[in-house]
C-alpha cells in the first residue's frame, strides 16, 4: 500500500512551502501552542522513554520528534514521513541530535520486527486513508506503541471536520477509542492503558484558548465529560506476546 496516494498529502506539503513548517508548528497560533504543549505532556507521561530507540510514524516537519529527545530523554529516534519537504525541512533542523528523518509510508517500514522500544503516532491516524494498516505496522516495528488521537466521542470536533476548511483539505476524521482499539486487537496488540486529555481547539481565537485552558484540568478530572468533551485520546500498547495486563482509564 503506498501512503502517497493519500490526497491529503499535497495539502501537507504546501503547507510547508508556504509556511516553513506545518500551520500548528510553525508561526503557531496560541491556541495551536497550547493544545501542542498539552500534547506533547501526554505523549512524554505515557512511557518511560529514557534511553529507548523510537520511531516518530508521521513525523511531520519534526518539531515534536526533536522533543522525545530533549524532553523524553530517548536514546534515539526515527522519524518517517510520506510528505518529502517535510522530511527534507526536518533534516535541515537535526544537527548534532541522534535523529534521522527519510520519507517513508506508514503502512511499509524499511525495519525488521521489533527494531524499536516504541513507535509514537501522533496526530498521524485521522489523515490515513488506512489507518488500522499503519497501527498494525507500528506493532510490527516496535516493541510498544503510543497513539495520540483527535476524540471521536467529541461532537463538537465532528463539526470542526465538516465545516473547517483546514481539516477538510487535509482530510481530517476523527475516530472513538473503541474503534482504536480494535484496530488494536486486530494488529496483534493489547492496549494497556488509556486517557482524555486537553480542551483548547487548534486555531481557536486566543480568548477562546485561554478560556479552555482554565477550564481543562476540571474537565480532564470527571470521566464521562472527558469522554465526551477532551480533545484528544492518549493509550499505549504493547505487542500481544508482551502484554498481559488489563486496559484501564489512568485519566
Amino acid at each position: 500500500m503506498n501512503q502517497k496516494s493519500n490526497p491529503n498529502i499535497e495539502a501537507f506539503q504546501n503547507d510547508v512551502v508556504s509556511n516553513g513548517g506545518y500551520q500548528y508548528t510553525t508561526n503557531a497560533p496560541l491556541s495551536s501552542q497550547m493544545a501542542n504543549e498539552r500534547l506533547t505532556k501526554a505523549t512524554i507521561d505515557s512511557a518511560n522513554f529514557i534511553g529507548a530507540n523510537l520511531i516518530d510514524i508521521g513525523c511531520g516537519d519534526g518539531t515534536y520528534t526533536f522533543e522525545l529527545l530533549s524532553r523524553g530523554n530517548a536514546k534515539s529516534v526515527v522519524g518517517i514521513d510520506p510528505a518529502t519537504d517535510a522530511i527534507n525541512q526536518a533534516n535541515k533542523k537535526t544537527g548534532l541530535r541522534n535523529a534521522t528523518f527519510i520519507p517513508a509510508s506508514a503502512y511499509d517500514l524499511p525495519y525488521p520486527n521489533q527494531t524499536f522500544d516504541f513507535a509514537i503516532l501522533r496526530g498521524v491516524l485521522h489523515h490515513l486513508e488506512f489507518p488500522e494498516k499503519a497501527i498494525k505496522e507500528a506493532l510490527r516495528v516496535s516493541k510498544e506503541i503510543i497513539v495520540i488521537e483527535p476524540n471521536g466521542f467529541n461532537p463538537v470536533l465532528k463539526l470542526i471536520e465538516k465545516n473547517s476548511s483546514y481539516h477538510k483539505a487535509h482530510d481530517e476524521k476523527s475516530y472513538t477509542s473503541w474503534k482504536l482499539f480494535q484496530w488494536v486487537r486486530a494488529g496483534n496488540g493489547k492496549v494497556e492503558n488509556f486517557s482524555f486529555v486537553g480542551l483548547v481547539p487548534f486555531f481557536s481565537p486566543n480568548w477562546m484558548a485561554k478560556i479552555c485552558k482554565l477550564f481543562e484540568p476540571m474537565v480532564e478530572s470527571f470521566p464521562i465529560l472527558r469522554r465526551i468533551c477532551c480533545a484528544v485520546c492518549v493509550f499505549k500498547a504493547k505487542s500481544y506476546h508482551e502484554s498481559k495486563t488489563q486496559v484501564k482509564d489512568v485519566a
